[in-house]
């Protein structure tokens, strides 16, 4: 799905990352061991000599392509932090500020099959991600809560539209995101990777909901809209009576403890990055499930862009495309594209707004591979998933 392959790249936006070294460009090509062993075994001093020829070819290739590669990469850096002083000092930005041309890529030989014996390595461990069930375990375990789930996916959708419009999010803002997002038929608690239609898939990050929240971003919330949210639900619990008056306050209690360990770090990305990473933090992600709470920091999550807008000076209402490139790469690389003029979009190449490895593993950055095009394709899939049932559901909703 084309929001996942952004959002990964939003992921790696989010730190400084090293490229692999070259003895470890992983071997696409490699032969089955057994068949590899066999080959090793037979291996001629010509064929050796072949493979030896061959490496030196790919080495140098990939060492001529690193030199350029870094180059332009560092480039993009340094004109990133030429715009960000600008904005800092209120400024106005223009092309000069963009790196205009679009980067190498790799299109030189691949590195070659070793037909002499190597010594065998361990494969690497792939890192687990947590599911929705981990969520769940680790909020009875660490909180001794379960979040109060819909009775159905209409009754989630109301909650969502209820509060979304409460807080001055539009119909066509919060079901376009929801569309593309979601693919336009995705429930409360869709895991970004996870599908019922393809049995075996597997969560390819904790991302879930309608606007597909990330467990850093669940903890960030609490952080910074804790006390709002529990403004909202107390409103809430006054208004109730009896067991549900009860049940309401209990949720309160946690929701407050869960405040206090999300603000127990400084408020960076970084630090709730690693919050997000433990059992507790884990615990809060499953708040997302929650009819009561899953809604409030749904909006917020849309809303802190638009405020983010508005706090820059930016006055005219964000388009839903505008406001998804805010809520997937980040308020102010995101903000960087919405203010850009048309006919920048036109000229200037989406690498400006990632980082090196997060742009070369995106294949829809890479295709569409300027401002314009981007915001294109995104309002395209979003024309087409929102006429999905899901989508249609939620816009009935509002």
């Amino acid at each position: 799905m084309l929001s996942r392959m952004i959002r990964r790249c939003h992921q790696i936006v989010a730190g400084a990352l090293l490229l692999a070294s070259l003895a470890e460009v992983p071997d696409s090509a490699a032969a089955p061991a057994s068949f590899a062993g066999a080959m090793a075994q037979a291996a001629s001093p010509a064929a050796i000599a072949d493979y030896r020829r061959k490496l030196k070819a790919y080495q140098e290739a990939r060492a001529a392509f690193e030199q350029e590669a870094g180059a332009y990469w560092n480039a993009i850096a340094d004109k990133r932090r030429i715009r960000n002083a600008k904005r800092r000092d209120r400024q106005p930005v223009s092309l000069d500020d963009y790196v205009l041309v679009h980067p190498p890529l790799y299109d030189g030989p691949q590195r070659p099959i070793n037909p002499e014996p190597e010594e065998e390595r361990s494969p690497r461990q792939r890192k687990s991600i947590p599911v929705v069930a981990d969520f769940l375990r680790a909020a009875a375990e660490q909180f001794q809560f379960t979040p109060q789930r819909p009775r159905t996916e209409t009754d989630f959708k109301r909650a969502y539209a209820s509060v979304a419009r409460a807080y001055g999010l539009t119909k066509e803002q919060a079901v376009r995101v929801y569309s593309f997002e979601t693919g336009g038929n995705g429930n409360h608690d869709m895991q970004s990777g996870l599908s019922t239609s393809r049995p075996g898939s597997r969560a390819i990050s904790t991302a879930i909901g309608y606007n597909q929240l990330l467990t850093t971003n669940s903890v960030e919330l609490l952080a910074e809209q804790g006390d709002d949210l529990l403004r909202a639900l107390g409103e809430k619990a006054a208004r109730s009576s009896g067991p549900q008056r009860a049940a309401a306050e209990r949720k309160i209690a946690v929701v407050k403890r869960m405040v206090a360990y999300a603000r127990s770090v400084p408020d960076t990305w970084s630090a709730h990055q690693k919050l997000a990473d433990t059992p507790k933090g884990w615990a809060i992600h499953a708040l997302v499930l929650d009819i009561d709470v899953g809604p409030l920091l749904q909006t917020h999550k849309l809303l802190t862009s638009i405020i983010f807008a508005r706090n820059k000076g930016y006055a005219r209402p964000l388009t839903a495309a505008e406001l998804e490139m805010m809520n997937l790469t980040g308020d102010g690389t995101g903000f960087d594209m919405v203010t850009m003029p048309p006919v920048m979009r036109e000229r200037v190449p989406t690498a400006n707004f990632f980082q090196r490895r997060g742009y070369e593993r995106n294949p829809v950055a890479i295709r569409h591979n300027t401002v314009a095009k981007l915001l294109a394709v995104t309002n395209a899939r979003m024309d087409s998933n929102s006429a999905k049932p899901g989508a249609r559901e939620l816009a009935a909703a509002f």
